[in-house]
């Protein structure tokens, strides 16, 4: 379906359609067919026209579908009546993202932060005795939602909502108190952003030389901020931070859960933007890295365009890429391509900034 997103209209109805067979596949999803409509505006009642909904009905029968995925975040009372009229479970494209963000959080912040995203999502939703309780399954943790009768309750949710954001509220402070200190001890620091599975932990990596960096080729593998310090030629120092990708729609409850984990990007002395150069989406995917950084407050900080994955680029598509984008940066963090040049500019850009604030 053709949706108006708060971040970018899509104009290509299967774009956005491809990047949500990704995120079902992420969950181990078998995608056996898709259904589109153009509308001027959502139904209230069932999001889609009564007529699609009822050919989708018949597909589920004909197909024996057991899940129906829609491309963006239906309101608790769309989600009823549909799961309703087919009789099959429903998703949304936010709780396939809360889902992947689950399966992926391994450091004890990570999983207080999607856990309180999922809650928060979770808590409109809930009718009649806990169905929506299996719709958020666990995978952070012992505990979460759908795990116990207890998280039916709405109190005891709300009751839970409060305690995660105290416990993460104490790690902010943690986080603040080392980023002051870091002030103090005039390191700058140097933002690796980007939509999701561009290569920003891949660069990390190259650029620290640090091995235990995890790399892996999906969707939301990094959900907890690394900062690395890298020395370069002139024995200066930096520190680069790797942080969390994003993604068309990415829901306001990981926004704000993770509020304080996307504030090192605020903070920091510039932003490296990464970009999946062989994605002929690419001008999509950076209109969304640049909303979503203004929604946090990074809009007008320093920036510099890094095109990563050159390595799997035909020329001809990279030079237009270049012409296009001619103070961009060209790169292959695999196989280490560029590296020094962009250690180079990222050198000029944060002390010829320094010196400029001290003169001033």
């Amino acid at each position: 379906m053709k949706t108006h997103s708060n971040y970018y209209v899509f104009n290509d109805i299967e774009e956005s359609l491809d990047e949500l067979e990704m995120l079902a596949k992420t969950l181990n999803f078998d995608v056996v067919d898709r259904v589109t409509q153009t509308l001027e505006k959502f139904d209230p009642s069932f999001y889609i026209g009564k007529g699609k909904l009822e050919k989708v009905r018949q597909m589920i029968d004909d197909l024996k579908v057991e899940n129906v995925i829609f491309d963006d975040e239906l309101s608790p009372s769309q989600l009823r009546n549909i799961e309703n009229k087919l009789n099959c479970k429903v998703l949304d494209r936010t709780q396939l993202i809360l889902n992947i963000f689950a399966k992926n959080a391994r450091s004890a912040e990570a999983k207080l932060q999607v856990e309180l995203a999922q809650l928060e999502y979770l808590l409109p939703r809930l009718y009649g005795k806990g169905r929506q309780l299996s719709r958020l399954g666990g995978g952070i943790g012992t505990r979460g939602p759908g795990e116990t009768k207890l998280e039916a309750d709405k109190r005891k949710i709300k009751k839970k909502i409060r305690i995660l954001r105290k416990k993460l509220e104490t790690l902010s402070k943690q986080r603040e108190l080392r980023r002051s200190r870091r002030l103090k001890n005039k390191i700058p620091t140097v933002a690796i952003v980007g939509y999701t599975n561009v290569g920003k932990s891949t660069l990390l990596k190259r650029l620290s030389k640090y091995e235990n960096i995890v790399v892996e080729d999906k969707l939301f593998s990094t959900l907890s901020s690394l900062t690395k310090r890298v020395r370069l030629i002139n024995e200066r120092e930096i520190l680069f931070t790797d942080t969390v990708g994003f993604i068309k729609k990415l829901p306001h409850t990981i926004i704000e859960a993770f509020k304080s984990t996307l504030e090192e990007i605020k903070y920091s002395n510039l932003i490296l933007i990464v970009i999946d150069s062989s994605d002929r989406y690419y001008e999509h995917k950076l209109f969304v890295v640049e909303k979503v950084l203004e929604e946090i407050g990074s809009m007008h900080q320093q920036r510099i365009l890094v095109f990563n994955k050159i390595e799997i680029c035909p020329n001809e598509w990279l030079e237009n890429l270049r012409n296009k984008h001619p103070d961009s940066i060209f790169i292959s963090a695999k196989r280490g391509i560029g590296i020094k040049k962009l250690l180079e500019m990222v050198e000029k850009e944060i002390f010829e900034e320094n010196i400029h604030d001290e003169v001033i």
